[in-house]
């Protein structure tokens, strides 16, 4: 069936898919005080829309909405179907507690009750 549409037709449906990815998505990935969308993201990397995406290299950081997930270094590894993929050199999780200094037993109480 879209063979049969002329070829401005499929571009504006592209791009109207694209435009509808990039706003459905919470993910953002920031560079210093720049930031941009993130489309999908998997274990070793992730896509943003090729259209208006810098070519990161670096450590940036990753957002969902709000949420700190964690800093990453990163590489632009190639463009296909109007993506701009990237790749994870590094992406360690940022936690929600401090880490520990000390190693915590495995049968160490969880709370402490009152009498």
């Amino acid at each position: 069936m879209s063979d049969m549409l002329p070829h401005s037709v499929r571009a504006e449906l592209a791009a109207a898919l694209a435009a509808q990815k990039a706003r459905k998505s919470r993910l953002r990935v920031r560079d210093g005080e720049r930031s941009w969308p993130v489309l999908r993201c998997w274990s070793k990397g992730f896509a943003m829309a090729a259209e208006g995406a810098p070519h990161l290299r670096g450590l940036v950081d990753l957002y969902e909405g709000a949420r700190h997930l964690g800093q990453c270094l990163i590489v632009a590894a190639s463009e296909e179907a109007g993506e701009m993929r990237y790749d994870f050199k590094r992406a360690p999780s940022a936690g929600d507690s401090q880490p520990l200094d000390f190693e915590r037993p495995d049968d160490a109480p969880i709370a402490l009750l009152p009498r």
